[in-house]
């Protein structure tokens, strides 16, 4: 059987309750899962083997709370699980900023611990900050951006995940990434950082 099909046959078990379900669509997705958070990863510091391990386990930990969702396939997952990452970043990003801030300490599992330069934090809010804007007059180009730039999506994926046309995804990736780069500042985020 298709892995594809098998993943979508499991991700409709799991939505039907079956507990087992999720133990072997995780371990079907597990490599998939890797390489969104080794992309996500991509934009922190260099050295993130134990980032990448540490933010798919926080994303596993989410997912597996997931019980609302009705789950429709593959891409629906991914895109879901792209998104999970994108905001436990984002929350430890945070967290950084409010302890430079003179926020509390924070007890962490020395496995929790990665590696987040006050820059690349930095970089992360800022362009979470500008894709909150852009999500308030364009949702359609926030979550473009969201799947490509965070989760490492391909053009074709995205449209798979959206329900909508690869030339509509490439045509509004392309206007998202123009608008990014006028409102994020260069010493914060260099515009060359979003792929093509």
């Amino acid at each position: 059987m298709d892995d594809d099909v098998q993943i979508t046959e499991l991700l409709a078990a799991w939505s039907d309750g079956d507990e087992t379900s999720l133990e072997r669509l995780l371990s079907l997705v597990e490599v998939e899962l890797r390489r969104i958070a080794h992309n996500y990863m991509r934009h922190e510091n260099a050295n993130h083997t134990l980032q990448t391990t540490a933010l798919v386990n926080e994303a596993y930990l989410k997912l597996v709370d997931q019980t609302r969702i009705n789950w429709k396939n593959r891409a629906q997952f991914f895109g879901i699980s792209a998104n999970l990452m994108r905001r436990i970043l984002l929350n430890y990003a945070r967290d950084r900023a409010a302890d430079k801030r003179g926020g509390g300490a924070l007890k962490l599992n020395l496995n929790d611990v990665s590696v987040m330069s006050p820059e690349k934090s930095n970089e992360l809010l800022a362009l979470d900050e500008a894709l909150e804007r852009l999500e308030k007059f364009d949702n359609l180009k926030s979550r473009i951006v969201e799947m490509r730039y965070f989760g490492g999506l391909t053009i074709e994926e995205t449209a798979e995940v959206l329900g909508i046309a690869e030339p509509t995804v490439s045509l509004h990736w392309r206007l998202a990434r123009a608008w990014l780069q006028t409102e994020i500042t260069a010493n914060v985020i260099e515009p060359s950082a979003l792929p093509s």
